[in-house]
């Protein structure tokens, strides 16, 4: 340990070491970033995958890009180099795509596999820091990821390279994702458990408050019904319906407090001659996803969810959603 240390001034070292030469990294890409995004979705639209492969640190770095592009709709699978050859390298299909990490390209473990993929004739894409690597002459696409220091004091604990190494796989999922018109729904699909994939899987009628747990009013009915059965359900909103059982309004507890201090007689009142007509609505058959949209726009609380016919059979307070897990 070293008397006096900044841990503060040392830990920003390695910030501005390693964000220097991640931003080297991008300003060599060229046509070869091109070319491995083709193959690799060339590979995806023949419904074949990428096998990612490292050892050691390109390993754990491999692990992670193969979970990102697998997340982001482009099957990837992960061969470890050692078991490739007594057996694993079953996994790999012809047509398949494989991303290859190793900053020295000379890695022993990943070129004992090397001679059995390009007999298979599948295309490689190379991530090394040595452009004349024996990897990169076996490779159909290299990518750059040299660097002039790691951020370890000693120059030697991968850490520049293998961040440079994360932000082009990043880099890869990334573009792939947008070139191959990824949406957020397709996102969720991968992401069923995530607050995403709730929000944007789930429909209104899923999530809404059912007729029976709804406070219904008429509009002759006075206010002081309408807070009782706000009460007795424990909801923020009555919702005020015809005769034909069509929705007229909406009566809130906001709606009592603005009305109240110039109509203390207010509880006696017909309810309708103080609810909110036309209120914004939803059917249950649109997303989750819309129902957040309504509420953040609208700036409102409750949301009635009608059917074709325009009649209440149901409601959506913002309370519930983060119950529900949804926003």
């Amino acid at each position: 340990m070293i008397a006096g240390m900044d841990y503060l001034e040392r830990a920003r070292r390695v910030f501005e070491i390693e964000l220097a030469e991640a931003s080297a990294t991008a300003a060599r890409l060229d046509s070869q970033f091109i070319v491995a995004v083709d193959l690799i979705r060339d590979a995806l639209e023949r419904r074949n995958k990428v096998v990612v492969l490292g050892v050691g640190k390109s390993g754990n770095v491999g692990e992670k890009i193969a979970a990102t592009l697998t997340s982001t709709g482009s099957t990837a699978v992960v061969l470890n180099s050692l078991n490739a050859l007594h057996g694993d390298l079953g996994i790999v299909a012809d047509g398949d795509v494989v991303l290859a990490l190793s900053y020295s390209g000379e890695t022993q473990e990943l070129l004992s596999v090397l001679p059995a993929l390009v007999r298979l004739g599948l295309p490689i894409i190379a991530i090394t820091g040595d452009k004349n690597s024996t990897l990169a002459k076996a490779a159909s696409a290299v990518l750059d990821v040299s660097v002039s220091q790691e951020a370890c004091p000693l120059n030697l604990a991968p850490t520049s390279s293998t961040t440079s190494m994360l932000i082009l796989g990043d880099a890869l999922a990334m573009v792939l994702l947008e070139s191959r018109g990824f949406r957020k729904e397709d996102f969720a699909k991968y992401h069923p458990g995530g607050s995403l994939g709730r929000s944007l899987l789930l429909r209104v009628n899923q999530i809404m408050r059912k007729i029976d747990e709804l406070a219904l009013i008429s509009p002759a009915a006075p206010v002081v019904e309408a807070i009782q059965a706000m009460t007795k359900h424990r909801t923020g909103a009555a919702v005020v319906v015809n005769e034909d059982e069509t929705m007229a309004g909406i009566f809130t507890h906001g709606d009592f407090a603005r009305h109240f201090p110039g109509n203390p007689g207010i509880g006696s009142l017909p309810v309708g001659d103080f609810m909110t007509r036309n209120p914004i609505t939803i059917t249950g058959d649109r997303l989750a996803a819309e129902v957040l949209q309504v509420l953040e726009h609208h700036r409102i609380d409750d949301l009635v969810v009608l059917d074709e016919k325009r009649r209440p059979v149901g409601i959506v307070d913002s309370q519930d959603l983060s119950r529900l897990k949804v926003l």
